[in-house]
């Protein structure tokens, strides 16, 4: 979640720009019942249209190209210094499916034009209420 908003927000804003901050709140409380994580940025938002795309594997943002270097497998290239930044797909489906997988949840909430707001609730672990 942090590296597709800092990825929103450089491509929104430009790339010699002062970039608003991304901010991270942790909603840890004793009495809660989940632990969770917000994520925000100002990256410019998803449109209403793509909303539920995000959650399909293979589906992104990124430019074209940056798929088409992988796919484009080389022996030469150590893939484990030359990996793209964005642009695979996996990202948000995979991060949902282990949050789901462990009793939990990942959700977003966007704003075309202005940003969006991701939020991981997670079940704490230990004692239950």
């Amino acid at each position: 979640l942090l590296k597709n908003s800092m990825r929103a927000t450089v491509d929104w804003h430009g790339i010699d720009e002062d970039y608003p901050p991304i901010k991270v709140v942790i909603a840890d409380g004793k009495e809660n019942e989940d632990v969770v994580i917000k994520v925000s940025d100002e990256g410019g938002g998803i449109p209403r249209s793509n909303m539920k795309k995000i959650w399909s594997y293979l589906f992104t943002t990124a430019d074209p190209a940056i798929q088409e270097g992988m796919v484009a497998f080389s022996e030469n290239v150590d893939h484990g210094i030359d990996s793209p930044l964005a642009g695979l797909g996996y990202g948000l489906p995979i991060s949902r499916s282990y949050a789901r997988y462990f009793g939990g949840d990942v959700s977003l909430m966007s704003m075309e034009g202005h940003g969006t707001d991701a939020f991981v609730y997670l079940t704490r672990l230990g004692k239950s209420r």
